[in-house]
């Protein structure tokens, strides 16, 4: 292989030090590893963000106002969401009306485009109120029999409910949703009124997140901020305009560890999130930049981020946008003046007055103020952070805890949902040797298992079949594939550098090269060559290995790709289990209501066989009830209790939420005001802005999601 490709292969390990930090290695217990403390853990540098001569922060205490003001504020979305809208109890979206989507991929799977009746009878569909014998969406005669009869089973998903949609033609200037054609969408309706559009997938708590090299459920945000888009060093044209020394470039960003900025830009633009068809993050800096942030929400006075600088008169802050932007970015990156820019960065599609430079690099200022925003989203202070006894189990535990914790690493759980956000795609599992693409046991359709590469941390459990939603192994809206696994055959076949870094030692693969089984003939040494990733912290040296160039492409042009099987379609990143009891409906379909519900699908197997799904560690595990049990009461020891009550870092401004629709899931009232008229009239909510000290008794806590129905 020629140095660039290992140049590029070796980018990854010096973004994966951190990584490498936090797997330190831990007490064991049974059969495996206890997750370790998350205090202490500190979230990845991301060089030239905030120190250096060249540093992008002006300042990081108006950077994190900026961001979480932006988090919060209703005015960046198209019809009055905000991107807490999704992520505002615990991380999560906990609405209960309006929360059904058909399906994924409609396009290509035609019952993804209907509502289907559901579990309890209920014929679901847009506005509907969702209840508890509406779960779990797949019903066995006998929950702890895989093969037991299929009583009922379902492709709909519950999502979050976002935009209208429509074609954006431009901002409103005193008003939080924009001037949008609109009609009703075919597929959300209520007889013929249009409702708003629901995502295709359940919303993953933001808590923590600032850990995950990658995001989304498919990955598709990736460790590398461009300043426009998700996808990272994926896309060659992305850049961000600079004003320095009389000169104006447009330059390559390429920040690493930077997926939560990667992250934050796509919702914003999407029009099943938050916004109509067309519009762009210039478009929507053209929108915000002049308004007093949060001007439409009230403010605590105590807010830890925000109550300094609140207005007078308590909604929002006394400064604008502009402002922020202005305090919180290097002047470089908005200071050139409009008459030198000469229509440099481009005009609204509806025309209009050509884009300033703060503008074109909203997306820039945007993703990166959410991502130190929500780098202070940290819930590190649960029963399971205090100090540990001799066996490495933390104090704080009770005896039933103690046993679920027990029980949770003898029944493997912990190899999925480890280290110290019990996350999967926060780093790699593997101690000192990592790898980003793992080779291990899968399942053939038939059940029969085989040797299979996929990316780490991204795991088939059989949720749902393959043609329900692709996950890491579908592809971008480029058409490039999402996971590492396909742009490591590329590199081992010699063919194509691999455009995201990434580390891939073979030697800390769960089945090395040289190694075979499951019916596999191991590659025989004259078939395999040096892994260019060298043998570095390997335990077994000889193992670092791979197959030559030309084996590769022999065994890629063999069905399923012969010893070199692709396992990632179906498979979804594993999530944190941190504050897992407040972050119901669960699973990247939210198909399951209960924690008992989770640990009955993980007990018998899975819902389905699929080509793809883990033989390593799913598999009817035979749990007693009183095990299952105990298991649920250690996952309630992950709960911080500053996140069940709001309390700083976790407090927030007041929050209008769209929680539905005014009328019911047969009929609904029409919106008769200038922007939504036609559509069905949103039933609002008001979240009370909460200060540091967190939520009063008065309120209650955050309750988990079988506590909401009925209400």
């Amino acid at each position: 292989m020629n140095r660039q490709l290992i140049r590029r292969w070796r980018c990854g390990q010096a973004l994966l030090l951190l990584a490498s930090l936090l797997c330190a290695p831990a007490p064991t217990l049974g059969h495996g590893t206890i997750p370790p403390s998350l205090q202490g853990a500190k979230p990845p540098d991301v060089p030239g963000l905030l120190s250096g001569r060249q540093r992008i922060i002006r300042s990081r205490r108006h950077a994190l106002m900026l961001g979480k003001a932006l988090f919060w504020d209703i005015q960046v979305g198209s019809d009055g969401v905000a991107c807490a809208t999704c992520h505002y109890h615990a991380g999560t979206d906990a609405r209960l009306t309006n929360q059904l989507s058909p399906g994924h991929a409609p396009a290509s799977r035609p019952s993804a485009a209907t509502f289907e009746t559901l579990a309890s009878g209920a014929a679901g569909g847009p506005n509907y109120v969702l209840q508890r014998s509406d779960f779990p969406f797949h019903q066995l005669a006998d929950p702890a029999d895989f093969s037991s009869q299929v009583l009922f089973t379902s492709d709909d998903v519950v999502g979050s409910a976002g935009s209208f949609g429509g074609a954006f033609r431009g901002s409103v200037a005193t008003s939080a949703v924009d001037d949008c054609v609109r009609a009703a969408d075919p597929i959300f309706n209520v007889q013929g009124v249009g409702t708003r559009q629901v995502t295709s997938r359940n919303a993953p708590s933001v808590i923590n997140a600032v850990f995950n090299r990658r995001l989304f459920w498919d990955g598709h945000a990736r460790n590398v901020f461009n300043g426009v888009n998700p996808r990272g060093d994926g896309d060659p044209d992305a850049g961000v305009w600079v004003w320095e020394r009389r000169q104006l470039t447009r330059a390559r960003l390429g920040l690493p560890n930077t997926a939560l900025a990667s992250q934050a830009v796509a919702p914003p633009i999407d029009t099943a999130e938050m916004s109509c068809h067309g519009r762009t993050l210039a478009d929507i800096g053209r929108k915000l930049l002049s308004r007093r942030a949060l001007q439409l929400q009230e403010i605590a006075s105590d807010d830890s981020v925000l109550g300094e600088d609140r207005d007078a008169s308590g909604r929002g802050l006394a400064l604008t946008y502009e402002k922020l932007v202005r305090k919180a970015f290097r002047r470089r990156y908005w200071g050139a003046p409009r008459a030198r820019a000469q229509n440099a960065f481009g005009t609204p599609a509806a025309g209009g007055t050509p884009y300033t430079q703060m503008e074109a690099n909203f997306a820039m200022f945007f993703g990166l103020a959410i991502q130190l925003y929500e780098s202070t989203l940290i819930s590190d202070q649960a029963p399971f952070d205090s100090p540990r006894d001799a066996q490495g189990v933390p104090s704080a535990l009770d005896e039933q805890q103690r046993r679920g914790l027990a029980a949770f690493v003898d029944f493997h759980c912990a190899e999925c949902h480890s280290g110290p956000t019990l996350a999967g795609a926060v780093q790699p599992r593997s101690g000192t040797a990592l790898t980003e693409v793992d080779r291990k046991p899968i399942r053939t359709a038939a059940g029969a298992s085989v040797l299979g590469l996929v990316d780490t941390a991204f795991v088939n459990t059989g949720v749902v079949p393959l043609d329900h939603d692709a996950g890491v192994g579908g592809t971008d809206v480029t058409g490039r594939p999402l996971s590492l696994t396909a742009q490591y055959l590329d590199l081992l076949a010699g063919a194509v550098p691999p455009v995201d870094p990434m580390i891939v030692q073979s030697c800390a693969m769960t089945v090395p090269f040289a190694a075979g089984g499951f019916g596999q003939p191991p590659f025989a040494p004259a078939e395999l060559v040096a892994d260019p990733a060298g043998a570095t912290a390997c335990a077994a040296p000889a193992n670092a290995q791979v197959p030559s160039p030309q084996v590769t492409a022999a065994e890629l042009a063999l069905p399923e790709h012969g010893r070199l099987t692709d396992g990632t379609v179906g498979a979804f990143k594993v999530p944190s289990l941190r504050n897992v009891e407040l972050t119901g409906p669960y699973m990247h379909n939210g198909g399951m209501a209960t924690l008992e519900e989770v640990l009955e699908f993980y007990n018998r197997g899975g819902n389905v066989t699929s080509h793809g799904k883990d033989a390593q560690f799913l598999f009817g595990q035979g749990l007693s009830a009183e095990t299952m049990a105990d298991i649920v009461a250690f996952l309630k020891s992950l709960t911080d209790e500053r996140v069940r009550w709001e309390r700083a870092p976790f407090d927030h401004p007041a929050l209008p939420l769209a929680a539905g629709h005014v009328g019911d899931a047969n009929a609904v009232e029409v919106d008769q005001s200038p922007e939504l008229s036609g559509m069905a009239k949103t039933r609002i909510v008001n979240l009370p802005a909460v200060g540091r000290e967190g939520r009063s008794a008065a309120t209650g806590p955050l309750e988990a999601l079988t506590d909401r129905f009925g209400r």
